[in-house]
């Protein structure tokens, strides 16, 4: 058995080149979705670079959690944040021939979110590796910590950088990231053991192998489809949060809006992984959720500068424990050598969510919650006195919805027997 302490040294090393990797993508999805609002003045323009960014990686991450257990695990990570660049490259190389438009905008990122589904699976995967299973909830929170650094670093730096330059400077500094993330991999890898994978069986048996192991247990299969109703909430306020902050103020205060509240990430991510959780992941998982949906309907409620950073900040830092407990639960329930193919799994069911929440998203704010919506009388009562009047209400009312239904949501979850039992390993 490996050293658990070189073990985590290593993970410490790949976690730390994920980090610079993540600073980087931050720079560009800031940059990007600025630039995107500032020249199309909608909501669902930012909302489908968004979703372009995403889906690709999402539709592919199954097939490439199959690869992750056939081939070497760290290996298609380099690939996988190297060839990221190429979609990135493409965006920086238009808007150095002139201006860009929105199709080449999107198809940059398609391309860069397609091979990038490479990472994620193996990613997971590798922890596995590494780690015994009480180093997993502090790993968890480390890599939590590293994911926040793409809202609570990338912000400040991709706002100062926006005033002494522009877009392209962030595109350059991220496509140089993946390059950094590529070596610190490379490094890992060299001190690994390879693993030998027969391929006796085809790539569809192995697919269908990985679909076993996430619905062997009735538990699992509930909690990654209930994961998936979670990231239809969350999508929300990741597309919405952007367009109604620059419809009252400016790039410079939506940036520091950003870092404020992803810094509540940041905070509890350290916290888990200085005092890991050790028991009642369950009730932990519901009632961190239940929190986060409070504090996503504050968030949406006025346009308030600092009402909007006080809720930011603790609907990020209610997320960690959330993510913690859930990844945990999985995690123990599913057998190592069927990791890398159930993580793809899971990641395109739970994550269906984000992809249902971007596709209609910025469509609702732009013709359907518009602002004529509250002034006019039509929604009952006096929303529009609650919720304010303005270019940016018909986006925070839809992220107020949707933090109810994240609260509903962590209700429901807890009262599943079958998710309970996976504590025990029972479900």
């Amino acid at each position: 058995m490996n050293d658990p302490g070189k073990s985590f040294k290593k993970f410490l090393l790949l976690w730390t080149g994920e980090l610079v990797s993540a600073i980087g993508s931050g720079l560009t999805s800031f940059g990007l979705s600025v630039y995107v609002f500032s020249q199309t003045g909608k909501a669902s323009a930012v909302a489908l670079v968004t979703l372009l960014a995403f889906m690709p990686s999402l539709l592919l991450s199954a097939p490439a959690g199959v690869l992750a257990d056939r081939y070497d695990r760290r290996l298609l990570m380099v690939l996988g944040d190297s060839l990221s660049a190429v979609g990135v490259a493409f965006i920086l190389i238009c808007m150095l021939c002139g201006e860009v438009r929105l199709w080449q905008i999107c198809l940059g990122v398609t391309i860069s979110s397609a091979f990038s589904s490479l990472l994620e699976p193996a990613y997971k995967a590798t922890i596995t590796d590494l780690l015994n299973e009480e180093q997993y909830t502090k790993a968890s929170g480390l890599v939590q910590a590293a994911g926040s650094a793409r809202y609570l670093v990338s912000p400040v730096i991709a706002g100062f950088l926006l005033i002494a330059s522009d877009i392209k400077l962030l595109l350059a500094i991220d496509i140089c990231t993946f390059f950094v993330t590529a070596i610190s991999t490379l490094v890992v890898r060299s001190g690994l053991a390879q693993k030998k994978h027969e391929q006796a069986k085809s790539f569809v048996r192995e697919f269908i192998d990985g679909w076993g192991a996430v619905s062997e247990k009735k538990g699992v299969l509930v909690l990654v489809v209930m994961a998936s109703a979670i990231t239809f909430s969350i999508g929300f306020i990741q597309t919405l949060s952007a367009p109604m902050i620059l419809a009252f103020s400016d790039s410079s205060a939506l940036g520091t809006v950003l870092t404020i509240a992803a810094s509540g990430m940041l905070a509890s991510s350290v916290i888990i992984g200085i005092i890991p959780i050790k028991s009642g992941y369950v009730k932990m998982l519901s009632v961190s959720l239940f929190c986060s949906g409070i504090f996503m309907a504050v968030f949406g409620l006025r346009e308030s500068i600092v009402l909007i950073c006080a809720s930011g900040f603790l609907f990020f830092s209610m997320l960690p424990f959330a993510n913690a407990s859930l990844d945990f639960l999985i995690r123990t329930n599913i057998r190592n050598d069927l990791q890398g193919r159930a993580w793809g799994l899971i990641g395109v069911i739970s994550q269906l969510g984000y992809v249902a929440a971007y596709a209609l998203s910025g469509v609702l704010a732009d013709y359907v919650f518009t602002p004529s919506l509250l002034e006019g009388g039509a929604l009952a009562g006096n929303m529009g006195k609650i919720f304010g009047t303005g270019g940016g209400r018909g986006t925070g009312f839809l992220i107020f919805i949707a933090g109810l239904l994240l609260c509903v949501t962590s209700v429901i979850l807890y009262n599943v027997k079958s998710v309970r039992k996976l504590e025990n390993r029972g479900g």
